[in-house]
């Protein structure tokens, strides 16, 4: 059996050493039209900075070591340029020359380009590159010998974010341009906003709702959609990935949502002879069951695999994906899984929305860090549609567990049976993603009723009241403006204070103290909604609409 892989890195060669497990007696050769067929191009924006150090730690294998461990045929610098599927061969173009190959079975595993913007005068900045491979970071490295105090990032998704990371320990002035409200997209904006607050306080300038509109002087200036203009020794493109999907196209195989090659379960173009990975692909994803791409390592690693399996006669089905991401800034770890809240409303499902906030590990241990998370649900049956995390610690393990709930098939029924480990160091005996099921259960259970961030001001328009169950010494450090105070200790014997007739909002710091009065009030009589994230989270999202005492 003959197998023709098209590009490396994660797909590729993770198919390629499966096949070689499963057959040895298989001829498999790797044609990658670049340089280094398996580095860790998710490593790249550290070593800007130097925090991976050697350039030589992301160099995973090279063809000489792929050959001597797996008996592989790496070719690097062939480009495939043709695929010829009515005689099973490709065209493959090296040191000027051009040769036909065959093939029994071919993988295609050529990746995602950097989406490049057509902006008036790039095609003329000499300051102007994208991360996406070796070679990409290798000419980012020259220029930074060139000593830029200015650099512009454009693009505040995860690589944009990273990217703009490492500049600024690097020691450059750098600003972040993105043309949405918000940074880090995956998120919802009163997760997204914690980010942004790091940034700036990392001397990270953000501009958000802005747009770059034409590069002069050869890159140096940048001009905004405002009218204002950037000076930049260096500007970075991050502004997100298109499927590489050329090749597919010019051989008739079908291709999908944005130029993505379409595939079956198991892996199969609309040729049954071509096989499709990675972050060229459409995949289902796993929450609305729509076609989706999914750029990441873990799904393409898992994809390499399963085709493999499936090219070598092991069937295996591509179950979907939910796009569980990472990143990292500064002191801030955001994380996501499923579908956020704006995607739950554009699929038109059935959803509801709540926070936890807690500590990574118990309180009373030192050194414990605040937490954030939020979870997006289905009401009637507790289904998870996706959850997001914000926090210095913890945020990965927390993450990991409601995305391995979701592949699970768990709901927010199951959240506080979760047995997770627990020492005052690491956990919590009540972990937040307990506390996110039991939250989720009060709600759908009709036990508790939640009023979100965003929709307060059209409640308070409406004539309901604000009630505010901090202590004294909490409501001093800022306040609602419009909020009656009552603390928690004190509202059963003030409970006369308010009036039957009228609607209230309670709120705390972070909601488990506005859960206990909502509780207290109702069953006194009242009709109470819980502001969902309390405090905390509205003080990060609206500080300008709070009140705070004189200094």
């Amino acid at each position: 059996m003959k197998y023709v892989i098209v590009g490396g890195v994660a797909g590729g060669m993770s198919a390629a050493t499966r096949l070689r497990r499963l057959q040895e007696d298989a001829e498999i050769i790797v044609f990658e039209k670049g340089s280094y067929v398996s580095f860790a191009n998710c490593g790249l924006p550290y070593y800007l900075s130097g925090e991976i150090s050697e350039r030589e730690n992301l160099l995973i294998q090279t063809p000489e070591s792929l050959a001597a461990r797996f008996r592989l045929d790496v070719r690097v610098e062939h480009e495939v340029t043709a695929i010829f599927p009515e005689t099973k061969e490709i065209e493959v173009s090296h040191g000027g020359k051009s040769h036909r190959e065959s093939y029994d079975a071919l993988l295609l595993s050529p990746g995602a380009k950097p989406f490049i913007p057509e902006i008036t005068g790039l095609s003329e900045a000499r300051n102007v590159f994208t991360v996406r491979n070796v070679p990409d970071v290798d000419a980012i490295m020259q220029k930074l010998k060139e000593h830029p105090r200015k650099a512009v990032v454009v693009g505040a998704g995860f690589i944009g974010i990273e990217v703009a990371e490492n500049l600024k320990k690097r020691g450059l002035e750098v600003t972040i341009v993105e043309r949405t409200p918000q940074v880090v997209p995956t998120l919802d904006e009163e997760m997204a906003c914690f980010i942004q607050k790091e940034l700036e306080r990392n001397d990270v300038q953000v501009l958000t709702d802005c747009s770059v509109t034409r590069f002069e002087e050869q890159g140096n200036v940048l001009r905004l959609a405002n009218g204002e203009s950037l000076a930049s020794d260096l500007t970075i493109l991050s502004v997100g990935v298109q499927p590489e999907s050329r090749l597919a196209e010019m051989a008739g195989l079908k291709l999908g949502l944005r130029g993505g090659i379409v595939v079956n379960e198991h892996y199969q173009t609309s040729d049954p002879d071509i096989y499709a990975v990675g972050d060229a692909i459409l995949v289902k994803h796993q929450i609305t069951n729509e076609p989706a791409l999914i750029s990441l390592a873990s799904p393409a690693n898992r994809q390499g695999r399963q085709v493999a399996d499936n090219m070598a006669g092991h069937p295996r089905i591509n179950q979907g994906s939910l796009g569980t991401a990472i990143v990292r800034a500064f002191d801030q770890t955001a994380s996501s899984t499923g579908i956020n809240e704006r995607q739950a409303r554009a699929a038109g499902l059935s959803f509801q929305v709540v926070h936890a906030s807690g500590k990574d590990h118990a309180g009373y241990y030192p050194d414990a860090t605040d937490l954030l998370l939020k979870l997006v649900f289905n009401p009637q049956t507790g289904e998870i549609y996706g959850a997001q995390g914000i926090g210095q610690k913890g945020v990965d393990k927390r993450i990991d567990i409601l995305a391995t709930a979701i592949k699970g098939h768990l709901t927010v029924f199951d959240l506080p049976e979760l047995e997770l480990s627990y020492a005052p160091p690491f956990g919590s005996a009540k972990d937040p993603v307990n506390m996110l099921g039991y939250i989720a259960m009060n709600v759908i259970e009709g036990l508790s009723e939640m009023v979100q961030w965003h929709e307060l001001p059209t409640e308070l328009a409406q004539g309901k009241q604000l009630l505010d169950v901090r202590n004294k010494e909490e409501w001093q450090k800022g306040y609602f403006p419009e909020a009656v105070h009552i603390p928690l200790s004190e509202l059963r014997h003030r409970l006369g204070e308010l009036d039957k007739a009228q609607e209230y909002i309670v709120s705390c710091h972070s909601g488990l103290r506005s859960y206990l009065a909502e509780r207290i009030l109702k069953q006194n009589g009242f009709t109470v909604k819980n502001l969902d994230g309390a405090f905390y989270l509205y003080q990060a999202i609206r500080p300008e609409e709070l009140s705070y005492p004189q200094a």
